[in-house]
């Protein structure tokens, strides 16, 4: 039986003490069965913060990944990850995406079972799929690359009831796609490693998307595809799992927000 996971659009921070302590071994602590989280430091230091950066790992045999937000649960107001997690009896929760001016629908094509939250395609080139079709013989989650030669959404929601498009960062298997620039921004991404697992990945120290993924190739977590959810102020990491609690949110985001003071 599986339990479940949420990858929601909302906006959080602080990290208990045994964080600290784990932070310090730079190896993968098991919280539940299927469910581990690990700290990279970075090797090049960020300008604020301290430049760690959290990865959650999940086996998806074990926990079910779902959207939720305010387009198919009809919320009044936004929540925090946080919220979600303790309205819903989730036990995690990162941010699905970015989101338009009505603070509820994707800029790119996503959709969760019965439920479609966006059906506009854009040119992002990273779907994240998940809840395979019966009979699809399918994995349970898959990072996909639409620029791939036989690639398409069309081909993906044949096998899939959910999918959701976002901005790429790595290509599969492992490359990175995001060229350099100035800009930096505290970052929420979802991963895939070399074993179907999903990574959360989560950084409230701002980094380039080009440093990113060159930090996260490097760190040896088995990272082969990422796509970006959301950068700044809004991205988020919820986690209650074995006894521990991380509650995380970003800050600086180049040309609005540049600190890290956001509490």
């Amino acid at each position: 039986m599986r339990r479940t996971l949420a990858a929601v659009s909302v906006t959080i921070l602080f990290v208990l003490s045994w964080v600290e302590m784990w932070a310090q071994t730079h190896d993968w602590m098991q919280l539940e069965s299927g469910l581990d989280v690990r700290f990279v430091e970075a090797q090049q230091h960020t300008p604020v913060g301290n430049s760690r950066i959290t990865v959650v790992g999940l086996d998806p045999g074990r926990w079910q990944l779902v959207f939720i937000g305010r387009s198919n649960t009809n919320e009044p107001h936004g929540l925090t990850a946080r919220e979600w997690c303790a309205r819903y009896n989730l036990k995690a929760a990162i941010n699905a995406g970015m989101f338009g001016s009505d603070y509820k629908t994707h800029p790119g094509f996503l959709r969760s079972r019965g439920h479609t939250n966006s059906a506009q395609v854009n040119s992002y080139q990273s779907v994240a799929a998940f809840d395979p079709r019966p009979r699809s013989e399918a994995p349970p989650f898959h990072i996909f690359d639409l620029d791939e030669p036989g690639a398409s959404l069309d081909l993906i929601l044949q096998r899939y009831q959910s999918a959701v498009q976002n901005l790429r960062l790595i290509k599969r298997p492992g490359k990175n796609r995001w060229g350099q620039q100035e800009n930096m921004w505290s970052e929420a991404a979802l991963g895939e490693d070399s074993e179907g697992r999903i990574l959360f990945i989560f950084s409230r120290s701002p980094f380039t998307m080009h440093d990113l993924n060159r930090e996260l190739l490097s760190a040896e977590i088995g990272i082969v595809a990422a796509q970006h959810l959301e950068g700044g102020p809004e991205a988020q990491l919820y986690l209650k799992a074995g006894g521990q609690e991380i509650d995380l949110f970003g800050s600086f985001e180049t040309g609005f927000r540049e600190d890290d003071t956001n509490t």
